[in-house]
């Protein structure tokens, strides 16, 4: 070749090999005072006149503001995309036209729940370079043949495109907003120093500025749903004159448009747009001045400096409660109606129904209405059904319900997620060194000689219910393993230092600073590093509940020789006076069968692995978990006078709700555990299924189980695991009756039976 040609050659070569060693260290950026490329600024796209206007918005469950369900505004009217053909391409032109500077994925199968209403889109086609989903190829706007199950949702990136302003193309339309783009400044002094911030402007961010709302047409119920989606039950008023004086000193800059909402909206992106404003030269609004909110929290969070917040979460309704939610205001929806506890069924359920148990509670909006149970399933009577609520109601209570409506199981189950108050107790905790951000060692900040630390908490002691607070507070759903070593997860050498001992949590705290623990002076004999506390968490957990008429369906009294109780009496199932008596004597043995239902959102699972079971060579069988439950016989003064207990020596699925099938079986060394909607039978005349009362003189007793007494199996809802009965026994013969579980009843009621009332605070 002659040297001509080749040198170009070369330089093309070595072009492309620079092309790909710079894209390596694409990711690292540039170094300080480097020149960033210029970023695409934003600018409205110029649409043909013949094109559908629409408008967009994510929606649904467990999300961030960058990702969720892909909602179109159409025709006074929101509804849905089908996922046929859906693509990144389709997903690129959504997120762009949400103001996003690119999609990252997308997802089928309306992974971030059902949608309602039409489905607007099916079959789209997009290239990626269109400036609306309006004009990629489609069957033709609302021709679908798609169900609900199949909306699809798309997950932007974090970054906005700089610049983005929203475009009002529909007149009188809903907001287009999305969440993190409204806020509450607090502008006094006295409230810039609390958390949470309850008062102050109320500010849009629009063109990537912060802008106040001119207060000319603002009304109280647009500041209604301002407190509402920061979290707060209601609004209050506020010293105006403070605030007029402070517009005079500092010149706001104003958003174009004016609010008019109905006071229902979970959302300030569910009301209208009013008219753009006609502002002054000098740029204040006519006569007014920026729109002030002043909203009241729920006792829960009732503002303080953060150093002084103590409060453990408590529910303020004694008529309305959530069960099974992994986080503070979200939960199963149960209401107590002539003495009981039970559910509420989702014929009907909306977002305004749930708002007012949101608000009822304390907290702010619903975000969102669930159904079908997917907070776990409760117990007991169904008590209200085909809810409709006109959104002002103070309690659930009050709102019409269909009384003649019946024939809704547990399966249909209605729950909420509210908006809760910013706390920013998410800040003071992470989790290092772990393999996803669901794992790792407990790190917490703390103060120390007046400045910020990270630092790690002591591992003594430390358990479920510690671990349960961790992942509450860091938003991660449920504990599912609690570690006392974290040997394997090397976190931040800096953060190596115990910060925090004697940790003790009841379960119900926001926060791991409100539960007990030594304050300055730490004790820890193991140290901290590798024997640092960790966690492990998960979005589910199971919820298991026994079945109270199976207990007092199938009690009875039998005398059994001792000849016939050898095994029992290695596996300490008899009464300790059986070590004096005579090999031909009799025990007298109060006897039942237990049904376990596993009610909750995941398997329950023994948390020691197969290697670590225990054979038990008596009884011939393993045993998963050392003691599963506990049988207690109580005077009627709350004394113990008999007691027994449960080895699990077998977890399975004895059966299964309709159409579910069983994974768990014992035999031949098979796995153990209980699926969800599955339960596990223990029968009357199995060894160790009963309480030993031959020393029990005849009279009234209170007979009490409690299921997983040493919490080594995390569940989304403890109160549950303990099961009371009224027991009588006459000497001849012993019946049960009254038999409910924890929480079922009044607490009125459940004050009349002595021992536990709840399994909270039980072998701690």
């Amino acid at each position: 070749m002659p040297a001509s040609q080749y040198l170009p050659c070369c330089t093309a070569i070595l072009l492309v090999l620079l092309e790909l060693v710079l894209a390596q260290y694409e990711h690292l950026g540039y170094p300080p005072g480097y020149p960033e490329p210029e970023q695409e600024m934003y600018t409205a796209p110029q649409l043909p006149p013949d094109t559908p206007r629409i408008q967009l918005r994510l929606a649904g469950e467990k999300r961030k503001h960058n990702e969720g369900r892909v909602e179109v505004f159409y025709d006074g009217e929101w509804g849905t995309v089908c996922d046929d053909d859906f693509s990144i391409h389709a997903a690129q032109v959504v997120c762009r036209e949400l103001g996003y500077l690119e999609a990252i994925s997308w997802s089928p199968s309306s992974k971030y729940g059902k949608g309602q209403g039409r489905i607007w889109f099916d079959n789209v086609h997009c290239t990626g370079k269109e400036k609306t989903l309006a004009l990629c190829e489609s069957n033709g706007i609302g021709v679908s043949d798609c169900k609900h199950t199949e909306d699809v949702g798309v997950v932007c990136s974090d970054k906005r495109i700089p610049g983005f302003k929203f475009v009002n193309t529909l007149p009188n339309h809903n907001l287009n907003i999305q969440v993190e783009d409204v806020r509450i400044r607090a502008i006094l002094s006295t409230y810039r120093k609390r958390i949470p911030v309850t008062e102050g402007y109320v500010e849009v961010k629009d063109g990537g500025k912060w802008k106040q709302i001119c207060n000319n047409e603002w009304s109280q119920l647009n500041s209604r749903v301002i407190c509402g989606m920061f979290g707060f039950p209601g609004e209050r008023k506020y010293n105006a004159r403070v605030y007029k004086m402070f517009a005079r000193r500092k010149k706001p800059t104003y958003w174009d448009y004016s609010i008019n909402c109905t006071g229902n909206e979970a959302h300030l992106s569910g009301c209208k747009l009013g008219e753009i404003l006609s502002k002054k030269t000098n740029g204040t609004c006519n006569g007014g001045m920026p729109v002030v909110v002043s909203c009241v929290p729920g006792r829960a969070f009732s503002p303080s400096p953060m150093a002084g917040f103590r409060k453990a979460f408590r529910q303020e309704q004694p008529l309305v409660r959530l069960r099974g939610g992994a986080i503070v205001g979200e939960g199963r929806v149960e209401v107590l109606k002539n003495g009981e506890w039970g559910t509420i069924c989702d014929d009907n359920w909306n977002l305004m129904s749930a708002t007012v148990v949101c608000r009822e509670l304390g907290f702010g909006t619903a975000k969102e209405a669930l159904s079908g149970g997917q907070l776990g399933q409760g117990m007991g009577p169904v008590h209200m059904n085909e809810v409709e609520c006109s959104g002002f109601e103070k309690s659930i209570t009050e709102c019409f319900f269909n009384k003649e409506s019946l024939g809704c199981s547990h399966e249909e189950d209605a729950a909420v997620r509210c908006n809760v108050p910013a706390m920013g107790f998410e800040e003071r905790l992470r989790l290092s060194g772990g393999r996803n951000p669901y794992e790792g060692r407990v790190e917490v900040l703390v103060e120390r000689n007046g400045s910020l630390v990270w630092g790690t908490v002591c591992s003594d002691g430390w358990g479920t219910m510690e671990a349960m607070v961790v992942c509450r507070q860091l938003g991660l759903g449920f504990a599912s393993n609690a570690f006392q070593e974290t040997l394997y997860w090397a976190g931040e050498v800096s953060a190596d230092a115990v910060v925090m001992s004697g940790v003790r949590c009841s379960g119900t705290e926001m926060s791991l600073s409100h539960c007990l623990h030594h304050g300055a002076h730490i004790t820890c004999p193991r140290g901290g590093g590798p024997y640092s506390a960790g966690v492990s968490c998960s979005e589910t957990a199971p919820d298991l509940v026994l079945n109270p008429q199976v207990v007092e369906q199938t009690t009875y009294m039998e005398d059994r020789p001792m000849l016939m109780l050898q095994c029992a009496y290695e596996e300490n199932c008899l009464a300790t006076t059986s070590n004096q008596v005579p090999a031909n004597s009799y025990r007298r043995l109060l006897r039942f069968s237990s049904q376990i239902h596993n009610n909750g959102q995941s398997d329950f699972r023994p948390k020691a692995g197969r290697h670590a079971w225990v054979w038990h060579d008596c009884h011939r069988h393993y045993h998963s978990m050392e003691v599963f439950t506990h049988y207690d016989l109580f005077s009627l003064n709350g004394t113990k006078v008999a007691e027994g207990h449960k080895a699990s020596f077998c977890l399975e699925d004895s059966e299964c709700d309709e159409g579910i099938e069983k994974k768990y079986e014992c035999a031949n060394f098979g796995e153990q555990g209980i699926t969800v909607g599955c339960w596990d039978t223990y029968r009357h005349d199995i060894d160790c299924q009963w309480v030993d009362i031959t020393d029990i003189k005849p009279g009234d007793y209170i007979f009490q189980i409690i299921i997983n007494p040493n919490y080594e199996v995390p569940e989304s809802d403890y109160t549950n695991n303990i099961m009371k009965c009224r027991c009588r026994y006459d000497g001849h013969r012993v019946w049960m009756y009254s038999c409910h579980n924890g929480g079922s009843l009044s607490t009125e009621t459940e004050q009349t039976f002595p021992g536990l009332l709840s399994n909270q605070v039980t072998h701690r």
